[in-house]
C-alpha cells in the first residue's frame, strides 16, 4: 500500500529531559535547575498541554571520567528516576511516565514492585526504559562489581523481563477486578489459590513468594529499548512495546523499520505492535535561515572543542587533548584494547578501527576538522526550519515509515520545548498527524498497543 492510500499514521511524540550527555548546554544563562522538582514539572506539564504520549527521563549510575577524573562538563547530581516519575503522577493527569532502569545491578521483585506501584499511583502510566550493563566502572557501585560479562547482558535482561511478568501476572486479571474497592481480597474464588504467590527458576534468578503489589491497571507498564545489536534486536522484539532507533537519516531509518518488523513477525508480533521511536532535537526560525543560522549557534555551544575531543576519545581510546579541535583528526590509530579513557560512557561503535577509517573518509570527503566531525557524527536527528518546515519534516519521517514518532529533547533545560508545543503541534494537529484530546485512559491506550 502506498503512503498516499493508506490512513495516516499518528505521530508518537514523548518528551526527553536531557542531562547526562552533550546536549544540555548547561552553562547557557537562560538554563534552569537539572535537580529542582520544578524543572521536571514544568516539561511534563508542557508535553501534555501539547499531548505528548509520554515524558521519558534518562538515568546514568556513574559519574562519568576521563582519565580518573569526573567530566567537568557534563551535567551531574540527577535525582533518582523512580521518585521523580512518582512525583509528575501527581501533577499529570494523562501522559505516560516512563524511567530508564538497569537490569543488572538491580533485581526483579523490586523493580516489579516499584513499576507496579507507579502504575497503580498514576492510573495506568507508567513505562520502563530497559537498559543493561556490564561495565566494571559502573559495577563499583555496586555489591556485584563488574562482574557481568558483555555477552550475558541480554541473557539476564531476558530473564530479568521473564520474571517481572510473571510477578505482575502473580495477582490474576480476575482478581484485582474483584478486589479493586476493597484491596483486601485475599483468595481466588474459584481455586482458592492464594493471591501474589510465584515461582520463578532460571540460570540468574530462583526466586519464589508471595508478590505484595496488585496487578497494575496496564497489566503490564510499558516496556521500551534500545536494541542495535543482532541480539539487542531479537531481544527487543521478543520483551519491548517500543524500541529506541538510532538512525537519523530516512533511508538508514527505514532499513532498521523494516528489519525490525520482520523481526517481530517472526516472534509472534502482530503487525505495528513494536513501536520505533528516535530521539531527535529540533530548531525553529522565522525564517528558514534563521533557524538555520540558531542550529548552528547551539550545536557549537553543544559540541565545544573540549567536548569534541572527548567525545573522539570515547572510540580513540587515547588522549586526544593535544589535538586542536579546528585541525584535522587525529593521525594515530585507535588503542581499544589499552586501559580505557573514558569510563561511564556507553560503547556506541563495536569497531574501533572499522570506525576510524570511517570516519577519516568522511572527514576527507567534506574537509571536517575534529570538531566538525564530532558535530556530524554525535548529532541527533535534528529538525531546523519554520515551524511549518518542522512539522513536514517530522510528518513526512513517519508517514514514510522511519520511524512511528519522536522523543524529542531540547538544548534548554526546562522551557525549551515551550516554542515546539506552542508553534508546530498545532500544525501537526491541523493534518490530523497529531491528537487533539486524549482519548484513552492509559499509556498503552494512549500508544496504540
Amino acid at each position: 500500500m502506498t503512503e498516499s492510500a493508506r490512513p495516516r499514521k499518528r505521530i508518537i511524540l514523548g518528551a526527553f529531559l536531557s542531562g547526562v550527555n552533550h546536549h544540555t548546554v548547561w552553562s547557557a544563562p537562560e538554563a534552569g535547575s537539572q535537580i529542582a522538582f520544578s524543572s521536571f514539572e514544568h516539561l511534563a506539564r508542557t508535553a501534555e498541554r501539547g499531548k505528548f504520549d509520554f515524558f521519558f527521563l534518562a538515568e546514568g549510575l556513574a559519574l562519568r571520567e576521563r582519565s580518573g577524573r569526573v567530566f567537568d562538563q557534563d551535567v551531574v547530581g540527577r535525582p533518582d528516576t523512580l521518585p521523580v516519575l512518582a512525583a509528575l503522577a501527581a501533577v499529570t493527569e494523562h501522559l505516560g511516565l516512563v524511567g530508564t532502569l538497569n537490569t543488572t545491578f538491580n533485581e526483579p521483585y523490586e523493580l516489579a514492585r516499584q513499576l507496579g506501584s507507579l502504575d497503580h499511583l498514576s492510573g495506568g502510566r507508567a513505562g520502563w526504559n530497559v537498559v543493561t550493563s556490564f561495565d566494571a566502572f559502573t559495577g563499583q557501585n555496586f555489591r556485584r562489581g563488574g562482574y557481568l560479562h558483555r555477552d550475558d547482558r541480554y541473557v539476564r535482561a531476558d530473564e530479568f523481563l521473564a520474571a517481572t511478568h510473571r510477578l505482575w501476572d502473580a495477582w490474576g486479571e480476575e482478581a484485582i477486578v474483584a478486589d479493586k474497592e476493597s484491596g483486601r481480597f485475599l483468595r481466588r474464588p474459584e481455586d482458592g489459590t492464594e493471591l501474589g504467590a510465584f515461582s520463578f527458576q532460571g540460570d540468574q534468578f530462583d526466586i519464589s513468594g508471595h508478590f505484595t503489589t496488585p496487578r497494575p491497571p496496564q497489566g503490564r507498564p510499558v516496556i521500551l529499548q534500545a536494541g542495535v545489536s543482532p541480539g539487542g534486536r531479537d531481544f527487543a522484539v521478543r520483551r519491548s512495546d517500543a524500541i529506541f532507533s538510532p538512525y537519523r537519516h530516512l533511508d538508514e531509518a527505514q532499513e532498521f523499520y523494516r528489519d525490525i518488523q520482520r523481526r517481530a513477525a517472526l516472534a509472534g508480533r502482530a503487525p505495528g505492535e513494536v513501536k520505533i521511536l528516535p530521539s531527535a532535537s529540533f530548531v525553529l526560525g522565522d525564517t528558514e535561515a534563521d533557524a538555520v543560522e540558531r542550529h548552528r549557534h547551539i550545536a557549537r555551544q553543544q559540541v565545544t572543542g573540549q567536548t569534541a575531543q572527548i567525545l573522539l576519545e570515547a572510540v580513540w581510546n587515547r588522549d586526544l587533548s593535544g589535538y586542536d579541535p579546528d585541525g584535522p583528526l587525529p593521525d594515530i590509530d585507535p588503542d581499544p584494547e589499552g586501559p580505557p579513557v573514558i569510563q561511564g560512557r556507553a560503547r556506541l561503535h563495536q569497531d574501533a578501527h572499522q570506525t576510524v577509517a570511517e570516519w577519516r573518509a568522511l572527514a576527507e570527503a567534506h574537509d571536517y576538522s575534529l570538531r566538525e566531525l564530532a558535530l556530524h557524527v554525535f548529532g541527533r536527528t535534528d529538525f531546523v526550519g519554520t515551524p511549518r518546515q518542522v512539522a513536514d519534516l517530522i510528518d513526512a519521517f513517519v508517514q514514510n515509515d522511519g520511524s512511528d514518532g519522536f522523543i524529542l529533547g531540547s538544548h534548554l533545560t526546562p522551557t525549551g520545548l515551550d516554542e515546539f508545543v506552542d508553534r508546530v503541534v498545532p500544525l501537526l494537529q491541523e493534518r490530523g498527524a497529531l491528537r487533539t484530546e486524549y482519548t484513552g485512559t492509559t499509556l498503552r491506550d494512549n500508544l496504540g498497543l
